[in-house]
C-alpha cells in the first residue's frame, strides 16, 4: 500500500525507513510512533528536515500503519516497508521518483540538526557520490573474543584515532544508491556499507551529538529530556 501526495519535482528526496518494531525500546507501539513530547518520533524526524532543501520525503512504515502514518504526515509519501531495513530502503528508492540526490535518514534520530542535512546535500552536489555524517569516537575500544563458560577476553585495544561513529542522513547520488541496492539480497546496518561493497568511495562530513539514535529505553529517556528542555 502506498499513500502518495502530489510530487514536488524536487531534486532531493529524503527516505526515512521506519518499518522496524523497535522491540529493544520496550514500548507498546513501533518505535517511530512512540510519543516524544507530544509528537511522535517520526513527526519530529520529518519536522527537522530543513524546508530550504525543498525535498520530497518518503516515509517507510509497517504495512498496517501506512494509513496512520499518512494521517500524521499528510504532506509526505508513505509506503509499506519490508522485513529488513534494506528492504525498506529499496521500497523508498522505488517511490523516490527522479530525484538526483537521495538521502536515507533513520527515523530513530529525530533531533538531527538541519545543518547536518544541508552539509550532506552540499557535499553530494559538489561531486561526492556517497556522503555520511560522522563524529569522533571518544571511548576506548577493545576487541574481544568469547570464552566458553567465562568472561570475554580482550585481544587488543583498537586505535580510535582512525575510527568514526557514523550517523544519518546518509546522502548519495541517485545512481550510487541504486547501485548499492541493486542486489536485493544485500543487507547492511547502513547504506554506506552497501556502497562500499560496490566500490563506491564514501566521504564524511561532521555529524552532531544531537543526531544520537534512539535504540534503548535509556536513549529515549535522554532524548525526552532534551526535548523537554
Amino acid at each position: 500500500m502506498t499513500t502518495t501526495p502530489e510530487r514536488s519535482g524536487a531534486d532531493v528526496c529524503v527516505i526515512i525507513p521506519a518499518a522496524g518494531s523497535g522491540t529493544r525500546l520496550g514500548e507498546p507501539v513501533p518505535k517511530a510512533f512512540v510519543d516524544l513530547g507530544g509528537r511522535t518520533i517520526i513527526e519530529r524526524c520529518v519536522d527537522n528536515i530543513p524546508a530550504a532543501l525543498g525535498a520530497t520525503v518518503v516515509v517507510v512504515v509497517p504495512a498496517d500503519l501506512v494509513d496512520r502514518a499518512h494521517a500524521l504526515l499528510p504532506d509526505v509519501i508513505v509506503v509499506a516497508g519490508g522485513a529488513h531495513r534494506s528492504d525498506s530502503v529499496r521500497a523508498g528508492i522505488a517511490a523516490a521518483g527522479d530525484a538526483g540526490i537521495l538521502l536515507v535518514h533513520d527515523a530513530a534520530r529525530p533531533l538531527t540538526p538541519a545543518r547536518v542535512f544541508t552539509d550532506v546535500v552540499d557535499a553530494v552536489r559538489s561531486g561526492y557520490p556517497a556522503v555520511v555524517p560522522a563524529i569522533p569516537v571518544v571511548d576506548t575500544l577493545k576487541q574481544v573474543v568469547a570464552v566458553p563458560d567465562g568472561l570475554e577476553r580482550v585481544t587488543r585495544t583498537v586505535d580510535r584515532e582512525e575510527l568514526r561513529a557514523v550517523q544519518t542522513p546518509q546522502g548519495f547520488t541517485s545512481d550510487a544508491l541504486r547501485r548499492a541496492h541493486a542486489d536485493a539480497s544485500g543487507l547492511a546496518t547502513d547504506d554506506a556499507g552497501l556502497a562500499e561493497k560496490c566500490g563506491i568511495d564514501v566521504h564524511l562530513v561532521p555529524g552532531d551529538p544531537l543526531a544520537m539514535k534512539i535504540t534503548t529505553p535509556w536513549d529515549l529517556h535522554i532524548v525526552r529530556d532534551v526535548v523537554g528542555r
